[in-house]
């Protein structure tokens, strides 16, 4: 089930939302984008990219047109990955990008921490969620230790998956994915 918590930046004062209205307007509040999409046609497990990203063209053509992306990809890691925990690891540090950050879950799930000024809003993302992080938002994003997830990643820029790290350990302060 999706879920939002909003922490204060000390980890204290939790409030969890599930209803997706609710979560989305306490997320657009505060600038960040949350959608639900839905296949164009059915999509089996092993789907590849060009599979992934034409079940979903529609609702990419809509987004497309109001910012002009210039590339996208769909990234998967499963409990197998023989790397998942150095890939873990990347993302688990709070971080920053020049270019928002668009996710859209295709399967399974993971947990973006937005610190956005004295609070942290944990975002549970699920089937069917898109998240647009904006440019220059601190974040970071836990998979889990066995990460099952497939997601279409889009971006404004060509360079893709840039981050600009803070330094910070604000991220161990809060309880994890598998917690």
């Amino acid at each position: 089930m999706t879920r939002l918590t909003i922490y204060n930046e000390d980890a204290s004062g939790a409030q969890s939302y599930t209803e997706f209205d609710e979560i989305a307007a306490k997320l657009g509040a505060a600038g960040v984008e949350f959608e639900r999409w839905a296949a164009d046609r059915p999509l089996s497990p092993d789907a590849d990219q060009e599979q992934v990203l034409a079940a979903y063209w529609d609702a990419i053509d809509k987004l497309n047109a109001r910012y002009g992306f210039q590339s996208m990809d769909v990234v998967s890691l499963r409990p197998d990955h023989p790397n998942k925990a150095e890939f873990r690891e990347k993302f688990l540090s709070e971080h920053t990008h020049g270019d928002f950050e668009v996710r859209f879950f295709v399967d399974g799930r993971g947990l973006f921490y937005l610190h956005l000024g004295d609070k942290v809003y944990a975002v549970l993302c699920e089937q069917g969620d898109l998240i647009s992080v904006p440019a220059a938002t601190t974040h970071w994003f836990d998979m889990g230790r066995e990460p099952d997830f497939k997601c279409i990643r889009l971006f404004t820029t060509p360079e893709g998956w840039v981050g600009d790290f803070t330094g910070s350990d604000i991220a161990g302060r809060f309880p994890d994915f598998d917690a």
